[in-house]
């Protein structure tokens, strides 16, 4: 087992190679698109459902239910993206029970693009509901020396995403594999069972985290709806 799915290398050509990063990668991104197909196809709006429908409804309303707690108010609308972030991690997680699969999210390259997806979708959720000036004014608020703070906040949470899920999922193949070479076969597989859990975890724990941050970037217009909302009550009481 290698540390890193970088190190398994399956084509080269001068500086160009086809390593097991990319190779899981897009594996696992054909899958989901694959799944997502074959799931949706035969989807019903009638009172009669399939037991795969109702599995999925409930995966669905479970994960808008956790991203409506996190302070988004339009779950719905972000839930292709989050809803996306998770299956993919968690996905990577479970094919590691496949005995010559490596998770692509133990590489820093995969868990940094993971990283800087977030980094992206954060300003264009935030500028689509607070507008262009609202969303850089947060940069300056309570006051402008808050700007450069602002920005290493920024930076340095992304950088915070990729290392995180990197090094959870790093250690537990570095564990597996330590454990491969000094302990029976039981061993491996608890451990790998183990590995299943915190992957799902990582998963959960990643998407939480972009929730929160596009949260904090759209948050500014839910609540000026709120006071709005209470205002126009309260005008309507005293008419």
């Amino acid at each position: 087992m290698h540390l890193s799915p970088d190190e398994l290398v399956f084509w080269q050509y001068a500086a160009f190679k086809l390593n097991a990063t990319i190779v899981y990668t897009w594996g696992i991104m054909l899958l989901l698109v694959v799944g997502s197909k074959l799931i949706t196809r035969n989807l019903s709006t009638s009172h009669t459902r399939s037991r795969w429908q109702n599995f999925l409804e409930i995966i669905v309303t479970s994960i808008e239910t956790q991203i409506e707690q996190v302070g988004i108010s339009n779950p719905r609308k972000y839930l292709g993206f989050l809803g996306t972030l998770f299956l993919f991690v968690a996905a990577a997680s479970l094919c590691t029970i496949i005995p010559v699969y490596e998770p692509p999210t133990g590489s820093l390259s995969t868990t940094a693009a993971l990283a800087l997806c977030v980094f992206v979708a954060i300003p264009m959720f935030g500028i689509e509901e607070r507008g262009l000036f609202g969303y850089l004014k947060s940069y300056v608020e309570p006051t402008i020396i808050m700007l450069p703070f602002n920005i290493i906040s920024e930076v340095s949470r992304t950088l915070a995403l990729a290392v995180r899920l990197f090094g959870n999922m790093m250690s537990g193949a570095m564990i597996i594999g330590i454990l491969l070479t000094i302990t029976p076969f039981i061993f491996p597989v608890v451990m790998t069972l183990l590995g299943l859990l915190t992957g799902m975890v990582q998963a959960y724990i990643f998407s939480i985290l972009a929730a929160v941050y596009i949260a904090a970037a759209t948050q500014a217009t839910k609540r000026k709806q709120d006071v709005e909302n209470k205002l126009d009550n309260q005008v309507a009481k005293i008419a």
